[in-house]
């Protein structure tokens, strides 16, 4: 009985091989037209591209409406700026505003001589806001400690009192390091 021959072997890996990289192709060519369809390989203007651009934009969304002790609430109207291609507003633009009203919560209890470092941060989608809807932004610290805090932050359609999203950020408190 005699043995496969390598050459043998090697034409058969190569059809394989060939096969597998026209599929690849193709994938990576049907995910650039997705791509180019949705607007991601257009040009960014140069403000785009300065330090703090995404802070400031998401923070002139934000409208504070009350601060007190352990709560802030605030109001948010969803702009073409912050929308995903559903029209609706974008899961990273919940997030960042999700983070900042939970570390202004967290800055009513914790001083200003600690540091505060977000360990988590977990999101709930449980529905969505389109253009032009105001939302209430109602963040609190439902766990407080000496090293770990907990804030929740809840989104609601202001029309509706629907709730759209909701997420929990926890924070480690650190002191400042004497150097």
């Amino acid at each position: 009985m005699a043995k496969p021959s390598i050459p043998q072997m090697a034409s058969s890996s190569s059809i394989i091989s060939s096969t597998a990289n026209d599929n690849h192709l193709s994938l990576v060519s049907d995910t650039q037209l997705l791509f180019q369809s949705i607007g991601s390989f257009q040009n960014l203007p140069e403000v785009s591209i300065k330090k703090s651009f995404f802070s400031d934009m998401i923070r002139d969304l934000l409208k504070v409406d009350h601060i007190e002790r352990g709560r802030v609430s605030c109001s948010l109207t969803v702009t073409p700026h912050v929308t995903n291609a559903y029209g609706t507003l974008h899961g990273g633009a919940v997030a960042i505003v999700a983070e900042l009203v939970a570390m202004a919560c967290a800055r009513t209890i914790v001083d200003d001589d600690k540091d505060l470092f977000l360990g988590e941060l977990a999101m709930s989608y449980l529905s969505s806001a389109g253009l032009n809807v105001e939302l209430e932004v109602d963040g609190c610290i439902v766990r407080s400690s000496r090293n770990i805090m907990v804030a929740s932050v809840e989104f609601r359609i202001k029309e509706t009192k629907k709730v759209v999203y909701t997420a929990r950020a926890t924070f480690y408190i650190m002191p400042l390091a004497n150097l």
